[in-house]
């Protein structure tokens, strides 16, 4: 990553990009776009990004995981056989642990250049596809199954029927079932007696997915039930999908209400979600939209029961089972059945479920931060110039409400999932490289998503986003002419249940400010325009502590989390989109080697007395997806972690504006100004700037949290 000047000139660092995905549409503007995206030619603008983005990667590839894998052999007091390696690179996927298991292949990768050893790299490279296709990563499991085919190997079936089985699972997940049918038949000619029947699994639900109820049909007739209990109980899941496939929904919905009554240990919670799920859309075949209400509500109703952790079985099965389909089913029944409040408060519960799906007991997590509130107490704590708009991007269409003190509107936009990802990709281009046309583009966007739900000038706003809609700068869109931040104060919360949370829990904090500045790791990475922005903060709050170069460590950090009313980190920052959890932030070298603050260790510190954190850094509001939930890494680490605010940056920033934003906004804190208006201060000074008014320049920036915050020295 890099920070840039307002010219859009390099700085030191090097530039790591993550992925670039938004969202947007407006009513006659969006069947243009559509119309658009049916056409055989590419957006250039997205092209060029993606071709960008593939130059710039310089992570997670075969290159720098080997290198990568000799620093850690290296570092490791026992050290394993590259076979060793393989095998714990194996058992850490299927626990879920993504990128240890990473670096455990990547260790075996180090053994089999280092001994020139073609078996072992068709097993390293073997194992990194199937730990890539597991965290979603799929044309880096696509490409490391590739490489493992063209290896030459002792035992071709430990290594020819795993890669093309990944090759299957990544063509189904895209939905190219006739891709996976095929790569699941070459999987099978090419598996084991003892790893066949997984493939016939896959292969079986690729079949349903593509239409051949037929050949689906004759391969689960010929299959037997496997040993394995988790294994029978997908594989019953599969014969009842067949059955829906079949459009035998009676038959289909007997088969799925027995499951409901199955009893399968600790886990039975979970098949029993699964099977109600089943059971609605039964229902739904059968017209009796009621039971489909009520079944889901029923497969809702269990889902605090479900254990959070990584299920490797559906993977093996083909299912890819995910729980947020479920939310997302509830979400889109209830709207359609006209009840408003019912699918906003599902669609709060559905992001604390993917908050703990995400850190699948790897770290604390508090009572708070996985509880949902209902609308009553909601629109109670607003107060009467304040509205939360909420998205939930179902794979049909954008369901939105706008909440105030006194009712709730729900509205839908026609977009589909896909189509918004691409659209608002094409905007994002528009403003991180710089062009006019973000600014026509803002306009079609802001009169899409925000134009059809009534806002009035002047309204505080209080962000929720979904899916693709997290890296988009709302205080970027425009309406009326204006950008959102002229007549709107802006904030966004991973979910409003959190918002209100953290708006009670520091209503007015201490004016003293803990800084670190330009960590010092290698002259690459050094950041000279964060140190005079640092400088500048602690003249604004003459209690300071500031960390600077050498001194902006690690342990330095640690010591001073529980203690940091305001916490500004002006550093480089990486989102991991791996396992989010190991997102981070690069601070100063201790010992002799890199350290890193990584976003599962920030959820363990006491931060509860940490009001603000703003992370200066590039990109550092970024990283992975949750299907159907946020971007998991630093914004849910903090705010889990005690922190109530959290400002991060959405695309590489430019020093000479971050300076002024900073300023401003910290000057109007230091005044007394709440949180949410200071920011708006900020974002306006560069705007007035004719050389920095493009969004590039003040958008990047956004307040996550408690808008309501104040400093003052009667705290």
């Amino acid at each position: 990553m890099q920070r840039l000047t307002n010219t859009h000139g390099g700085r030191s660092g090097r530039t790591r990009l993550t992925r670039l995905v938004l969202a947007g549409a407006a009513a006659s503007w969006l069947a243009m776009a559509l119309a658009a995206h049916a056409q055989p030619a590419p957006d250039a603008e997205a092209v060029a990004s993606r071709q960008e983005q593939a130059r710039l990667a310089d992570t997670d590839t075969l290159l720098a995981l080997t290198n990568d894998g000799a620093i850690l052999y290296s570092q490791d007091k026992v050290k394993l056989s590259g076979y060793q390696y393989c095998s714990q690179a194996v058992a850490l996927a299927e626990a879920g642990e993504f990128r240890q298991s990473v670096r455990a292949a990547s260790k075996a990768l180090h053994l089999a250049n280092t001994t020139r050893d073609p078996n072992l790299l068709a097993m390293a490279n073997r194992d990194l596809a199937i730990v890539y296709s597991y965290s979603g990563q799929l044309e880096k499991a696509e490409q490391f199954a590739r490489d493992a085919l063209k290896q030459p190997v002792r035992d071709p079936k430990l290594v020819v029927g795993p890669a093309n089985k990944v090759l299957g699972d990544v063509a189904a997940r895209r939905g190219d079932y006739a891709g996976a049918v095929r790569s699941y038949d070459e999987a099978l000619a090419g598996s084991s007696d003892r790893y066949a029947p997984l493939v016939r699994a896959s292969l079986a639900n690729a079949l349903i997915e593509s239409g051949d109820t037929g050949r689906a049909r004759q391969l689960l007739d010929a299959m037997g039930t496997p040993r394995e209990a988790p294994l029978a109980a997908q594989l019953e899941r599969t014969r009842a999908n067949l059955l829906l496939a079949e459009k035998k929904p009676a038959e289909a919905k007997a088969l799925y209400t027995a499951l409901t009554t199955r009893q399968m240990g600790t886990d039975t919670e979970y098949y029993r979600l699964w099977a109600w799920d089943g059971v609605a859309r039964s229902d739904l075949a059968l017209g009796q939209t009621q039971a489909a209400a009520d079944a889901l509500g029923r497969a809702i109703g269990s889902v605090d029961q479900v254990r959070s952790r990584f299920r490797s079985e559906e993977f093996k099965m083909g299912l890819f089972s995910d729980l947020q389909s479920v939310f997302e089913r509830a979400v889109g029944l209830y709207s359609d059945v006209g009840d408003a409040q019912r699918a906003f408060e599902i669609s709060e519960r559905s992001r604390s479920r993917a908050l703990l799906d995400a850190v699948r007991g790897r770290a604390k997590v508090s009572e708070q931060a996985a509880t949902t509130i209902d609308l009553a107490t909601l629109q109670r704590s607003l107060q009467a110039d304040e509205r939360v708009v909420e998205f939930h991007a179902l794979p049909e269409r954008l369901q939105a409400w706008v909440i105030g003190p006194d009712g709730i509107k729900a509205y839908s936009i026609a977009v589909k999932r896909d189509e918004l990802t691409d659209l608002v990709d094409t905007f994002r281009n528009s403003v991180v490289r710089g062009r006019r046309t973000a600014v026509g583009n803002a306009d079609k966007l802001g009169a899409a998503l925000l134009g059809p739900l009534g806002l009035t000038p002047g309204q505080r706003l209080v962000i929720v986003p979904h899916g693709p809609l997290h890296y988009l700068p709302f205080q970027a869109l425009r309406l009326d002419g204006r950008y959102v931040i002229e007549t709107h104060p802006v904030a966004v919360s991973p979910s409003m249940s959190i918002a209100v949370q953290l708006a009670q829990r520091s209503p007015r904090i201490d004016p003293t400010l803990t800084a670190f500045g330009n960590p010092r790791i290698e002259d690459k990475y050094d950041l000279p325009g964060s140190e005079a922005e640092v400088k500048q903060l602690a003249r604004l709050f003459p209690r300071n502590s500031v960390f600077m170069g050498a001194a902006a460590t690690k342990t330095q950090f640690r010591e001073v989390a529980s203690r940091a009313p305001l916490m500004h980190v002006a550093a480089h920052a990486e989102a991991d989109q791996v396992d989010p959890l190991y997102s981070r932030i690069l601070l100063a070298n201790e010992g002799g080697r890199q350290n890193f603050l990584e976003a599962h260790e920030i959820l363990e510190l006491p931060m509860q007395g940490t009001a603000l954190v703003t992370l200066s850094a590039c990109e550092s509001g970024l990283g992975r997806i949750a299907t159907g939930d946020e971007v998991l890494g630093f914004t849910r680490s903090f705010l889990s972690a005690g922190s109530s605010s959290l400002i991060a940056s959405l695309w590489p920033v430019s020093d000479d504006a971050t300076e002024v934003l900073m300023g401003t906004l910290y000057g109007e804190l230091a005044k007394g100004r709440d949180l949410q208006r200071a920011m708006q201060a900020g974002q306006l000074a560069v705007l007035k700037d004719p050389k920095m008014s493009h969004p590039f320049f003040w958008a990047p920036f956004n307040l996550i949290g408690n808008w309501r915050l104040t400093v003052g020295s009667d705290a």
